[in-house]
């Protein structure tokens, strides 16, 4: 597997394996095992997700050394400020049972929808990821749902640039303003529900163009953010799934295929909005 380099020079595994709605207990922690098994060197979870332990526990059963895992979380949005985001980070390692993180995201913006202030409340945040950053506790700082008036507020006074914003992208779901803003500036978009929830596994033009390739909609998925240079992070618990999910390094679609799966309408998003949420 490939890696892609920040914009600090850190190196990323090209496709994480994600623990979004993986149920907490032996379920979270068997799939961290077979992911690393298979290969996988990039973890992804949050401390929303109420896995931590269990992911913890699954990489350090694993048998695969600590130095060779990115392992990411999040701070959710209850935890926002500096304080409270300095005190997130410390229980996120504290239940992964880890010293440090490879990279470290806010969750979601705040926005206008739900506080006045919401520029000021980014930007605390963002110190105090700074300050984990410079103290060497991250080796790697982001956000994730951020579009570019989020990032331009947090940008103008920021000293470290966000090195990642991870967002829902899939085909269906581009959101080709945000990944622009991104790549123009070195930010590294990772995809969160590159297949859409499972729901790209149904959709016609999916399946046969995948059929042409011998491959499933999945790994069509995953080589499509894969060839416009975005990051996914495919999540399953079955074993065979996350095998497959991994096999994505042996054909190319190509450009009259990439260009069909490109212009699809809009289908399968989550509806979740970073300006409209009210969580």
């Amino acid at each position: 597997m490939k890696d892609y380099k920040l914009n600090n020079g850190v190196l990323i595994p090209c496709v994480g394996f994600g623990t979004w709605q993986t149920p907490d207990g032996e379920t979270a922690v068997k799939a961290v095992e077979c992911a690393l098994a298979d290969g996988y060197r990039h973890i992804d979870t949050a401390a929303v997700y109420g896995n931590e332990v269990s992911v913890g526990r699954g990489i350090a059963q694993s048998g695969v050394p600590r130095c060779e895992i990115f392992l990411t979380s999040k701070v959710w949005n209850t935890e926002r400020g500096y304080d409270r985001t300095l005190k997130a980070f410390d229980k996120t390692a504290c239940d992964l049972g880890v010293d440090y993180l490879d990279l470290y995201l806010i969750h979601w913006p705040a926005s206008a929808s739900q506080f006045d202030n919401w520029k000021d409340i980014n930007r605390d945040t963002w110190r105090a990821m700074e300050h984990l950053y410079r103290e060497g506790k991250i080796r790697a700082i982001g956000v994730s749902n951020f579009m570019p008036h989020h990032l331009d507020a947090l940008i103008e006074h920021a000293e470290v640039i966000p090195a990642v914003n991870q967002i829902e992208y899939h085909p269906g779901q581009m959101q080709p303003e945000t990944v622009a803003y991104c790549q123009a500036r070195g930010i590294q978009i990772e995809a969160w529900s590159p297949l859409g929830t499972g729901r790209m596994l149904t959709n016609p033009t999916l399946q046969e163009i995948a059929s042409h390739y011998g491959k499933s909609v999945a790994q069509l998925c995953i080589r499509w953010c894969l060839q416009h240079d975005v990051l996914p992070l495919p999540k399953s618990v079955t074993p065979s799934r996350i095998k497959e999910n991994l096999e994505v390094f042996d054909f190319t679609i190509s450009d009259a295929d990439m260009a069909r799966i490109d212009a699809m309408e809009y289908c399968g998003g989550s509806g979740l909005h970073p300006d409209k949420i009210d969580f």
